[in-house]
């Protein structure tokens, strides 16, 4: 990460975080009151291989006692109404901005990946956390709604983890890779401005895929 890159997300996060410190101190009330303790959801994710992190969200499942995997229609059930909503306007990755201030995230950049994922294919990984992780970035932008559809079919964890590792990892990898390549500040605010837009570029779906990602070496 560039000086600049870090100097910008840190001036972002705190005008963000002042601007929304009163509405989300309110929403934290109303979440409280509705849907109970905890209100947050912790989980361990990486920054880079063999840098593990704690990513901060608002809760939107029903709380279990081991809960492990991405999301998919096997966790559908789970969701709850307000999580829905929060899903939905992304309000659930707010407590990120203290993610970004930490310097464990950037605005832009991959989706941190779970430990058994970096594990399991350490050199996509390598390659895919040169940048930083981001609350947005390419591959969430253009790929996010396509990976929803296709885990929301799976029906249990097994399926969920097949579809994501076959259909997911390696088109979110090519993505990320080309940002990666191309990253500026210049694109980082583009990116942002169109997550807040919720207008990805069509061009970019068409993006392919080449020879798979996952061949171990």
């Amino acid at each position: 990460m560039t000086p600049g890159k870090r100097l910008f997300d840190i001036v972002a996060a705190l005008f963000l975080g002042a601007l929304l410190i009163v509405p989300f101190g309110i929403l934290l009330i109303f979440l409280l009151l509705r849907e109970g303790r905890p209100v947050f959801y912790v989980s361990e994710r990486m920054r880079a291989p063999g840098r593990p992190f704690q990513l901060w969200k608002l809760r939107t499942m029903c709380a279990v006692a081991a809960d492990a995997g991405v999301s998919g229609g096997d966790k559908a059930a789970r969701v709850t109404p307000m999580g829905r909503w929060l899903r939905r306007h992304r309000a659930d990755e707010i407590p990120q901005l203290w993610n970004v201030l930490k310097g464990d995230m950037s605005f832009v950049g991959p989706r941190p990946p779970l430990r058994s994922y970096v594990e399991r294919y350490p050199q996509i990984y390598a390659r895919v956390l040169q940048s930083r992780p981001g609350i947005t970035g390419l591959a969430t932008l253009t790929f996010h709604k396509h990976e929803e559809r296709i885990l929301s079919a799976c029906q249990t964890a097994e399926q969920t983890d097949a579809a994501y590792v076959r259909r997911c990892i390696p088109r979110k990898a090519h993505l990320d890779e080309i940002y990666s390549k191309r990253r500026t500040l210049c694109m980082d605010l583009v990116l942002m401005v169109r997550t807040v837009r919720r207008r990805p570029r069509r061009a970019a779906k068409s993006v392919k895929v080449g020879p798979s990602l996952l061949t171990r070496r």
